[in-house]
This record gives C-alpha cells, sequence and structure tokens, in this order.
C-alpha cells in the first residue's frame, strides 16, 4: 500500500510492513517508488522479487486482466464474495468463481475473491489507473491482489453462461438475468422488498448453498410464514415484515449463491415468500431481534464449550455461542484468517491490540472490538458447532456464529438508530446522503476511528464554519457546504442504507458503504458580505516596474523601497530601488539604489525608531549575507529625487548568528529582538533568539520549541503585548515572552489548522499572514491578533479560515473564523479606519518556487468593528496572479500598493506590474479631510495638538510602519488614540507607553464622519530609547544621532 502521505512510497500492506533498521552505518534508507524495485543497503541483503502494480496485463489462462476496479463495503462492485482456502493467489479465486458459473473475478485487500456476471452499484475502472492496488496477496507476493477500495479484476473468455447485453456503464456490460423461481410447496413469490440494519424479517438461518426451495424450507420448518432472500447466500424468516419495510422498485437482481437461475434479492434487497393463501403479508413496526423459539441467556461470563481454557488473558472469561449477521456484523475487527487459530490465539491477538472482546467463527476467523454491536444476542451452544482450526477439542463458532469471550462485564448494544435530537448548536438530520467513495461529497474529510457521533463530528465542522456535514462507515466525518451536495449531484436515499454503527456510539447511525448519514445547520454560521459597484473597491495599474520586490518597506520620506533576491531581475540592475508615487505615470518614480552588497532572500527588514527613520534589513540568503546588516537613511520628499544609498559591511556590523528568514522586532526599550531562522540555503535551523545592538559580552537565547519545530517555524510572527510579554506565533505553536530573560512565561494552546488536519501550519514555509487588531483609548481591552490562511502538510491544501486570540487573557483560546476561500502565501495590508485587506496568495501549496498553484485572484476585507463571523467581505478581482514573494503595502493616501509574484513556474508569470487596490472609502467621492500638525515627534502620553484645515474629523489612527516580506508585516501596529476637536483646533493624546506603542514611526490620519482618511502625517512616538541614532559606531556607516 502507499504512504497515505506520499503516494510514491509504500507503507505496507495487508499483514506487512515495511521494515527499516536504524544503524549509524546506513547511509541511506530505500524508500522505492509503487512498482520500482531499488534497494539501497549496507551489507549481505536478500532481494525478493516487488509484486506487480495492478492485475497484469497478460492475465491468467482463460482470463483476461481488465485493470483496477473501484468497490466499497455494502455497495460491491461484484456482489458475490467467497472463502479460498489459504494460502490466497489470484489463481485460486479465478478457480471458485469459474466453478460457480461467474464471468467477472476479483481479488482485493490481499485475500479477498469477489465473482459476479456484471459490475453492480456504479463500480468501473479506477480512475487514478492501478495506483491502489497495490497490496500483495496473501499467498503469492509477487503478485498484487487489489488494495483498500480497490479489485484487481479478470473476466473469463472461455465460453460463457447464457446471458443477455444491457449496454451502457462503465467496463463490461454482459449481466446475467436469472428467471423468477416456480411457486414452490405453498410458498408464493410476493415481491421485491426493502431491507436495512433494523431487519425486515427478523430471524436469520445459515443456508449453504441458498436456493429458494432451501431457504423457504427452513423458514417452514421453524414455523416462520415469510421467507426472504437477500444478498445472493442470506436467509431471513419471520411472521411479519417489520421496521416499515415496504416493496422495492428495484434491486432483486442477484442470483442465488445455490442456484444461479434463481433470484435471490440484492444488497439490502429481499426477495420475499409467503406461505399465506393470497394477498399482501402483515406488516408491524416492532423489531424482533432473536428467534422465539430460542433460549436467550444473560450475557454473563460461563463455561467454555469443551473446557476451561488455559492460555486466556488475564481477565477473559466466555460469554457463549452468539448469533452473528442478524441485523449487522456484531463485531468490527475482523483479524487475518488464521488455519491453527486457537481460542487462546484469537483471545491473545485481541488483547495485544488493545481490545477487551475476542469473537472466533468459522473455525479460522477472529473477530476483536470492545463490544457486541447490531444487538447480538446469545443462542444455544449447539450452534457454535464447529472446531478450531488449531484445536479439534475446542469450539470456534459456526456460519455467522460465534464464541465471545471479554475481560471484564461485556457491553451489548441495539441495533443503530439515526441520532435526531439531542444534537449540538442548530443541526439538524436531512437523511442518508449518496457519497462517490472517488469523487467526494465534501471536500473536508475526518477519520475519528475510536469516537466518532453525530455530536463530535457536527461539533468540530460547525466550529471551522461549515454549516453541512455528517458520518460515513462508521468510523468518517465529513464536512463542507450545501454548494457542494449540489454541485456532486449526491441525492437523498432511503434510511436502510445508512446502517453502519458509529464508533463512539454503537447504537447511533453513522451512514454507511458510500452514504452520509447528513445534517444541516439551521441559519448561516458564516455570514460573508458581498458589496457591489464601488461599495467593492477595485484594483488599478499604477506602473510598470523595473524590480519583483522580495521586500517593501515605506519611507518617512513618502516613497516606497523595493529590494530583490539576487539573480530575479535583469542583470544590468542592482536589484534595490526607491518608488516615489507621486512621479506616477512617468518611469522617473523608480531611483535605482546601489550599496546592498549580501544577498537578501529572506531577510527581515523594520523601520528603526532614530529620528532619521532607517530602514534596516537583516539576514539573508547564504554565507555572509545570512549575518548580514544593512541600512538605509531617506531622504528627498514626494518629487524630488534623494541621495542617500543602502550601506553595508558585513565584517564591521553582523548579527552574532547567521540567519535566513528570520523575523525581528522593536521592543518596549527600543532594541531589536531577532527571532529564529535557518543557517541558510536550506540549511539547518537556527533555534535561538538574540539582540542588536549586540550587548556587551553578547547574548543568544537557545530555544527548544524552535529547533522542535523546523523547518515549519520560520518569519514567525512577533508582536509587544499590553501586559510588557512578547508575543511568538511559529508553525502551529504560539507562546509569550518574558520581555527581559526571553523565557517562556506562557504557552498558548495550538493554533487551529484545517478542519481535517491540525498538523497545519501558518508561518513559512505554511505561509499565512498576520496582523494585530485595533487598540484603541483607554486601552482597557486585551490586544488580538489575527492570523490568515496558511496549508497544511501532504496534499497542501491551503487554510480557509482566520484564528485570532488574545494573549494576555487569563484563559486565552483562538477563535475560528471561516474565510469565503483557502489562501496560502498571502498578504494583509492595515488600513486607516481599522479594518484589513486580506490579498494575493493561492488556493493550494505552499511557499517556494513552483509549489503553489490555483492563483488567488480575489480581495477580501476583514471589518474587526462587526461581530464575529459576519467580518469579511468578498471584494473586487484583480486579472494578475500574485504568487510567492508578492507584497501588499499602505500608502499614505490609504491605497494599498500591490506588488511582485515571484513564482518561477512556468504557468505564472514573474510579475514587474505594480497595482493599487482603492478600498471603497476612497471610492465613494466623498471628500477627505485634511489637517496640519507642527509636532511630529511625540513622548509617550502627550498631548500633541493638530489644525483640521478641511472637513469633519470623527477618528484619529495612528498606523506603524512596517517593513512587509511572505505575509509578515514587521513592525505592524493600529492604534486609535483619544483625541478632542473645538472647532478646527483639536489634539491628540500619545498612547501611555511602550507596551501599547513600541518606539516607532507612525501614519497618523485623520478620519471624516463619513470615514473617508486623510492623507497621512509621519509622526514619531517613544523616542530612541535603545540610541539607534548612535548605532553603529564605524564610518561605513552614517548614523543621524539622537
Amino acid at each position: 500500500m502507499v504512504c497515505n502521505g506520499d503516494v510514491t512510497t509504500f507503507c505496507g500492506g495487508n499483514g506487512r510492513m515495511n521494515v527499516y533498521d536504524y544503524n549509524d552505518a546506513v547511509t541511506d534508507i530505500a524508500t522505492p517508488l509503487p512498482g520500482t524495485a531499488t534497494s539501497t543497503t549496507t551489507g549481505t541483503s536478500t532481494a525478493e522479487p516487488e509484486p506487480t502494480v495492478g492485475p497484469t496485463d497478460e492475465g491468467f489462462e482463460g482470463w483476461d486482466s481488465l485493470g483496477c476496479y473501484v468497490d466499497q463495503i455494502g455497495l460491491r462492485t461484484l456482489a458475490f464474495g467467497f472463502p479460498v482456502a489459504a494460502p490466497f493467489t489470484t489463481q485460486k479465486c479465478l478457480n471458485v468463481c469459474k466453478a460457480n458459473g461467474y464471468k467477472y473475478a476479483g481479488t482485493e485487500y490481499g485475500g479477498e475473491c469477489f465473482c459476479d456476471n456484471s459490475f453492480k452499484n456504479g463500480g468501473g475502472p479506477a480512475p487514478d489507473g492501478n495506483a491502489y492496488c497495490n497490496m500483495e496477496c496473501a499467498g503469492a507476493p509477487t503478485e498484487i491482489c487489489g488494495g483498500p477500495n480497490r479489485l484487481s479484476v479478470y473476466e473469463n473468455t472461455e465460453e460463457p453462461a447464457t446471458t443477455t447485453t444491457t449496454g451502457g456503464g462503465a467496463g463490461p456490460t454482459t449481466t446475467t438475468t436469472p428467471p423468477a423461481a416456480e411457486p414452490t410447496d405453498g410458498w408464493n413469490d410476493i415481491g421485491c422488498y426493502t431491507d436495512g440494519a433494523a431487519r425486515a424479517l427478523s430471524h436469520y438461518e445459515i443456508v449453504p448453498g441458498n436456493t429458494v426451495e432451501k431457504c423457504t424450507a427452513a423458514c417452514q420448518s421453524g414455523g416462520y410464514k415469510y421467507a426472504g432472500m437477500e444478498y445472493g447466500a442470506e436467509c431471513y424468516c419471520g411472521n411479519t415484515i417489520a421496521n416499515g419495510h415496504t416493496k422495492a422498485t428495484s434491486g432483486c437482481d442477484m442470483p442465488c449463491a445455490g442456484n444461479p437461475e434463481q433470484l435471490c434479492g440484492g444488497p439490502f434487497r429481499l426477495n420475499v415468500w409467503s406461505f399465506f393463501d393470497s394477498g399482501a403479508p402483515p406488516t408491524t413496526t416492532t423489531t424482533t431481534s432473536t428467534d422465539p423459539e430460542e433460549p436467550t441467556p444473560d450475557p454473563t461470563a460461563t463455561t467454555a464449550p469443551g473446557g476451561v481454557e488455559t492460555g486466556l488473558p488475564e481477565g477473559f472469561d466466555y460469554y457463549g455461542c452468539y448469533i452473528d449477521g442478524a441485523q449487522g456484523r456484531i463485531m468490527r475487527f475482523e483479524q487475518p484468517g488464521d488455519p491453527q487459530m486457537t481460542v487462546e490465539s484469537c483471545a491473545n491477538r485481541c488483547n495485544t491490540l488493545g481490545y477487551k472482546v475476542a469473537g472466533m467463527q468459522y473455525s479460522t476467523q477472529c473477530f476483536c472490538d470492545n463490544y457486541i454491536q447490531n444487538g447480538g444476542t446469545v443462542t444455544t451452544e449447539g450452534q457454535c458447532n464447529m472446531a478450531c482450526g488449531g484445536s479439534a477439542s475446542q469450539k470456534c463458532g459456526g456460519p455467522n456464529r460465534m464464541n465471545i469471550y471479554a475481560k471484564g462485564d461485556l457491553e451489548t448494544y441495539q441495533p443503530p438508530a439515526v441520532q435526531d435530537d439531542d444534537l449540538p448548536g442548530e443541526w439538524e438530520y436531512k437523511g442518508c446522503l449518496v457519497d462517490d467513495p472517488v469523487l467526494r461529497t465534501f471536500k473536508y474529510q475526518l477519520e475519528l476511528a475510536e469516537n466518532n457521533t453525530a455530536t463530535n463530528c457536527l461539533s468540530r465542522c460547525s466550529e471551522y464554519g461549515y454549516g453541512s456535514g455528517g458520518m460515513e462507515f462508521g468510523k468518517e466525518c465529513f464536512c463542507g457546504d450545501y454548494s457542494e451536495i449540489l454541485a456532486a449531484g449526491a441525492a437523498i436515499r432511503p434510511e436502510s442504507e445508512c446502517n453502519t454503527p458509529c464508533t463512539g456510539n454503537p447504537e447511533k447511525i453513522c451512514g454507511g458503504g458510500g452514504r452520509i448519514s447528513y445534517y444541516s445547520w439551521r441559519g448561516n454560521l458564516e455570514k460573508w458580505n458581498y458589496p457591489a459597484g464601488d461599495a467593492a473597491g477595485r484594483y488599478e495599474f499604477l506602473i510598470g516596474g523595473v524590480v519583483i520586490p522580495l521586500i517593501t518597506t515605506p519611507g518617512i520620506n513618502g516613497k516606497i523601497t523595493f529590494v530583490e533576491k539576487f539573480g530575479t531581475g535583469a542583470l544590468n540592475t542592482t536589484g534595490a530601488y526607491e518608488f516615489d508615487p507621486s512621479l506616477v505615470p512617468s518611469m522617473s518614480a523608480w531611483r535605482e539604489m546601489t550599496g546592498i552588497k549580501t544577498d537578501v532572500f529572506c531577510a527581515a527588514g523594520l523601520i528603526l525608531p532614530d529620528k532619521a527613520g532607517r530602514q534596516i534589513s537583516i539576514g539573508g540568503w547564504a554565507n555572509d549575507a545570512t549575518y548580514g546588516v544593512r541600512l538605509y537613511t531617506p531622504d528627498g520628499s514626494p518629487g524630488v529625487d534623494g541621495v542617500n544609498q543602502w550601506q553595508e559591511n558585513v565584517n564591521a556590523v553582523s548579527l552574532q548568528i547567521g540567519r535566513w528568514y528570520p523575523t525581528n522586532m522593536i521592543m518596549t526599550n527600543g532594541s531589536i529582538l531577532v527571532v529564529g531562522g535557518q543557517i541558510g540555503s536550506n540549511g539547518a535551523p537556527i533555534p535561538n533568539l538574540e539582540i542588536l545592538p549586540k550587548p556587551e559580552g553578547g547574548y543568544v537565547k537557545h530555544c527548544d520549541y524552535l529547533e522542535r519545530t523546523d523547518p515549519y517555524n520560520l518569519y514567525p510572527y512577533l508582536a509587544v503585548l499590553p501586559s510588557g510579554g512578547i508575543f511568538v506565533a511559529y508553525y502551529n505553536e504560539a507562546r509569550v515572552l518574558d520581555p527581559v530573560t526571553l523565557d517562556t512565561v506562557k504557552e498558548l494552546p495550538n493554533i487551529p489548522a484545517a478542519v481535517n488536519n491540525f498538523l497545519g501550519g501558518r508561518t513559512y514555509p505554511f505561509e499565512g499572514t498576520a496582523v494585530l487588531l485595533p487598540q484603541l483609548a483607554p486601552y482597557s481591552d486585551p490586544l488580538r491578533i489575527l492570523i490568515c490562511g496558511g496549508s497544511t502538510p501532504g496534499p497542501e491544501i491551503a487554510i480557509d479560515n482566520c484564528v485570532s486570540i488574545a494573549p494576555d487573557e487569563p484563559e486565552a483560546e483562538w477563535t475560528i473564523e471561516r474565510m469565503p476561500n483557502p489562501r496560502v502565501i498571502s498578504c494583509m495590508s492595515a488600513l486607516p479606519d481599522g479594518t484589513y485587506l486580506i490579498a494575493n496568495g493561492a488556493l493550494q501549496g505552499r511557499a517556494g518556487f513552483g509549489t503553489a498553484t490555483g492563483p488567488n485572484l480575489n480581495a477580501v476585507l476583514y471589518d474587526p468593528w462587526k461581530p464575529l463571523h459576519q467580518r469579511m467581505s468578498v471584494m473586487a478581482n484583480t486579472t494578475i496572479p500574485r504568487m510567492y514573494h508578492s507584497e501588499a503595502q499602505l500608502l499614505m493616501d490609504g491605497r494599498v500598493l500591490i506588488a511582485g509574484s515571484d513564482p518561477q513556474d512556468p504557468r505564472y508569470d514573474q510579475e514587474y506590474r505594480v497595482e493599487v487596490f482603492i478600498p471603497p472609502y476612497l471610492t465613494s467621492g466623498l471628500p477627505r479631510p485634511e489637517f496640519t500638525i507642527v509636532d511630529k515627534d511625540w513622548a509617550h502620553n502627550d498631548r500633541v495638538e493638530f489644525t483640521l484645515t478641511s472637513g469633519t474629523a470623527a477618528k484619529v489612527s495612528l498606523i506603524a510602519a512596517d517593513s512587509s516580506t511572505h505575509g509578515n508585516s514587521m513592525g505592524q501596529r493600529t492604534i486609535f488614540p483619544e483625541f478632542t476637536c473645538t472647532g478646527a483646533t483639536c489634539s491628540v493624546v500619545a498612547p501611555p507607553d511602550g507596551k501599547i506603542c513600541p518606539p516607532s514611526w507612525y501614519m497618523m490620519f485623520v478620519l471624516s464622519d463619513d470615514g473617508v482618511p486623510s492623507i497621512a502625517t509621519w509622526v514619531r512616538i517613544g523616542g530612541d530609547p535603545a540610541q539607534l541614532g548612535n548605532w553603529p559606531d564605524h564610518p561605513d556607516f552614517d548614523v543621524p544621532g539622537i
């Protein structure tokens, strides 16, 4: 079988393991592609021949291989299963099918044999070819015998039985149509009836070689008035048609096992015969689950047939002979057949596997479970009359009979019913829904092997914002939307087709084979808004670019710096430019810059709180670049070019440890915290923190959590909290650090990911995007942090939700809000009105070159002022894919600059065009407010005056300068401070301290009564407490002083 996380490697099979030996001498472990015969070993080895993947092209004598076909438990493609003597081989199965007159044979799961004269239940060639026909035959390891829900199918090429051609459908179209049986011994055929887990006829009879005559005779001898033949080989008896079952219009099309010229029902279909003279049988809704003629002993420990076994696991006792199959299998977990089985071997196997109940059936079959389900009842000991395969003195059940042994009290559960009450939230049951095993009805599937119930499954679905969901095949949970049902054309089927007990509650139904117990949420879990026209904003082309930016950073001079990794753009450029929006559309808006000496590929960036608002770039791609510290002092003004360049000298100023993919942040004391990364060029992790400027003697703090989560924790998200702690989020974890020692003071709950995969991540390479939500004076509410998008390991399906948390709350928990669509490698920009624009990215994949697909062209506006689960609006679309290395950066005029895309993928362009997204506050045509301010350098808690020169003032916002790369807006913060106006004279109060408002430069906006922002003015808040203005003290660097 191929591994579920990597279909190019094997992960064992039926009773088989791929085994690896840990040895220092071993330098390479073989991971053969399915179907290859690759082996890498040290020392002596004996290579076994690799199995053929899928049926052999040549077939076997008299049989042609048709390939790999889809199958479903309960809805079989080939209806008749036959036991095959061990050791199992393809030829033995073919012989069985031929001997019983069948045209088609199929092997499945390494040791199962199925036969039929036609393909049933829509079964046909697997859409993935032979990929999942990958299990060795139990008795022939060089052959393939199907796989999970896959049949290796063969057709008998010798002269077939009398047939009629039906046409249509996948695969061969020849079917056998048995004639109706003649009336026999006073019995009359009264038609085809439905059946289900709650049986139409209450008593099950064992009838080897089932025929109409044998089944009716067995029922008549038991005193029953009705006989029913089902699934070819099953015989049921009763005195009423119970549980509301009625005549069926189709489905009784399977020939009898003992006479292919007769019909014996079908899957959950009965050919019913009556011993009445005429007329329809009486019906009742009362279930009769046991034979009225047989005693039903209590399920208490008793003496085993043949005496007391001495080798049972401790605590195991004998509980009697139980009827199996009357209302479904009474135990779930069948073990591989064992011709030498004994009571002790079966019980010990179950005990070793952690089960409390062991059942022996048909001499060689061992079943394990923790309880008896489907109303299993005790019968007379004489019906368990088959000797164990490995001990003639012991009894190991019989046909549809089990000898049951259990540890402690034996729990027995009645046949399951639909859970349609006591449901969580607003869920309600809708019916039994079709689910195609390949083209699934719902996108998201969970495996709840031990605890699947409607409550558990549906609670998970609604927690992640899905309003449709349900359970299938006992252990599977599905979540999705009603639109997926419509797209799949999935129909509601009769309730009898959902008949499998839940793994978490055997008395409730969790779907069936290819059937979902379907539930729907009343109302909307998530309400997305769909504004139209100007209210949706719009994208506009701004200018042709000269560089594909890796990092964009706004300058206090009104311009934006673009820097790209080495080798991205043209060879005749420096890869560093400053963009002046005031000069658009002229290409003179671009000023080429020099001074960057090492590769900024995946570096970090910040705006320093020194009086010049210098920009810093830290770390990089490899070698010296990983130690790099680069500085630029913005100069010039809108419309006027500056002359300053980047400055770098890695031999004079550098990190203590080289870092690729680090994050940096200004601390409350004004120092620079640098976190994580790798050695460079996909190297080993750098699981530690350091401080710039380097403290005397240096300081590097090891972080076991960064070492443990490498390589999924790169570009972690950082934030100063109002408590003074430092929030750090990495991969799918988060914690709070002490601001002095940098020790962990609080571990937060793991970050939720996808509904079906908790291993999804939010930081590179599963790259999402994060922001701090607004802080409002008087700053009494805890700061919340919002993280949107990301991806999952394995298939790398992009995450379709945002999560938020207030880390300073005593019992902080994550809140999940579903997005309108999935998104990875995305960007998020804070807007002056306190909303956030989510843009760029892909629908599937992860960060990296050529590793994502399905551009997400849609913008989403997140509005934290609205109620939870109503905050997202689907905005305008762009026509330009923005994949890996794209950016979104707020401009001083309230527009959002959208740039970049460096996928290095032939499917998508290397993107130089620059766009702007115009939010709806600028599409209304309403006037902006205007203001002037003299004091632009504030201390914490200062009251500063400004003059409103035009319009109204309803709010003042402060948007911290941020440097953006890989969805990480380093330094971002949004603050709404206290302010007052008397006429045109206004004042604003700076936030109280560096915990609310870390030292930085902020864009100050005034918003009108209509929510339209002014043009921003840059102000500095909190000064330069670390005296970065005097650093670095080296002649290669210009410093502004303090």
